[in-house]
């Protein structure tokens, strides 16, 4: 088995508790994971769904305890999201070795500082709209059961795998950006903070770069991406996608920021 080796992780958008959940290739990579720190950051329970239907996959505590592993060894630092709320209970608390806190700054190796948070503070919807979040949750539902069958028929024709989902909330949330001024509430609550750069996830959709000043990370999501944040020893940040193909690290496309902050421009 591979072994990935970092100085920090951040994880966000698990949804366990869903069958979306690339639940297989995560524990695979939790469990071949070394790191010197590990943040959680957000939706990693999906109490929406739990809410609805209240079905835990046996599987999913293997995530979990994949989790409860590293945190015997390591920092591990959950900051939740819209999905996984009824954590903010807990803000402050340590259990097993894992820390709620709602919102954390994170140091790189270089001296660089980050603001860690879910990211749904930023969104307009989730402020002032719940009910209109919630039926999109419910859409999302649904757009992740018809793309199984376009997959299958993708496959048979001979095409690689194509997420619908993705491709539309994607453009959903680029115009809950445009319309909530997203970006700007993102930049004012950085400069708040103190902090040079963010690190967040809730639009799904991984992501480096830089706008209004400040560094802009988006670990993506476990559903449509497989995707993962890491900093490396001399304090880079790369996003890395794809880890359900299980390629050794170095093989991954990724975005990487630079040491000197300034992130790339492409998404």
């Amino acid at each position: 088995m591979n072994s990935f080796r970092y100085r920090t992780v951040f994880l966000s958008d698990l949804h366990l508790g869903t069958p979306w959940c690339k639940v297989k290739s995560l524990v695979r990579f939790l469990s071949s994971l070394e790191c010197e720190k590990l943040y959680l950051v957000g939706d990693i329970i999906d109490g929406w769904k739990l809410a609805r239907r209240p079905e835990w996959p046996s599987s999913h505590s293997s995530v979990i305890r994949s989790i409860l592993s590293i945190a015997g060894r390591t920092p591990v630092t959950y900051i939740p999201g819209n999905h996984d709320e009824f954590m903010n209970e807990f803000d402050g608390r340590s259990f097993c070795g894992v820390k709620v806190c709602k919102e954390a700054v994170h140091t790189g190796a270089d001296g660089r500082k980050y603001l860690v948070t879910h990211g749904h503070e930023f969104d307009a919807v989730m402020q002032h709209g719940r009910w209109l979040a919630w039926l999109g949750d419910r859409a999302y539902d649904i757009t992740l059961r018809l793309n199984s069958g376009i997959n299958v028929i993708r496959s048979a024709a001979g095409f690689e795998e194509w997420s619908l989902a993705a491709f539309l909330k994607r453009k959903v949330k680029n115009a809950v950006k445009f319309f909530s001024r997203y970006e700007t509430r993102i930049a004012q609550s950085v400069r708040k903070s103190g902090a040079e750069g963010i690190i967040c996830g809730h639009i799904h959709n991984p992501a480096a770069r830089a706008f209004q000043g400040i560094c802009y990370f988006n670990c993506g999501d476990w559903i449509d991406h497989c995707s993962v944040l890491v900093e490396h020893k001399n304090g880079a940040m790369e996003i890395i996608k794809g880890f359900d193909k299980m390629i050794p690290a170095p093989a991954f496309p990724a975005f990487r920021g630079s040491q000197s902050g300034a992130a790339p421009a492409a998404d």
